[in-house]
């Protein structure tokens, strides 16, 4: 059997973020997102891109989210659904995917 960790294939191969230009640590299109989020979709969305990998992937449980964003697992949790919903991330237990930024409409 297959140690999950060893797997780093993306929840969603077709929408592998790519690093723009002019990326800093987050992609500068996000300050534009910003207002939409809650404190705690905020502290997680940038934890996780603090974390992730090239690909955009990491791993870590809700509850250790938690104790590193002193959030209760719960928050954790509706924090999660909230950017899946929003298209900011991609989730499949136990692997987060950050996704790449919807181009603005023209």
């Amino acid at each position: 059997m297959t140690h999950p960790m060893a797997e780093r294939s993306p929840v969603d191969p077709a929408r592998v973020r790519v690093v723009p230009k002019h990326f800093a640590w987050v992609d500068h299109r996000l300050r534009e997102r910003l207002k939409e989020l809650t404190l705690e979709e905020v502290a997680l969305l940038f934890f996780l891109h603090l974390a992730a990998d090239r690909n955009g992937c990491c791993f870590w449980s809700d509850a250790g989210l938690g104790r590193k964003l002193n959030l209760k697992e719960g928050d954790v949790i509706q924090a999660r659904f909230a950017l899946v919903h929003r298209g900011l991330i991609a989730y499949r237990y136990p692997l987060f995917q950050l996704l790449p930024l919807a181009e603005p409409a023209k």
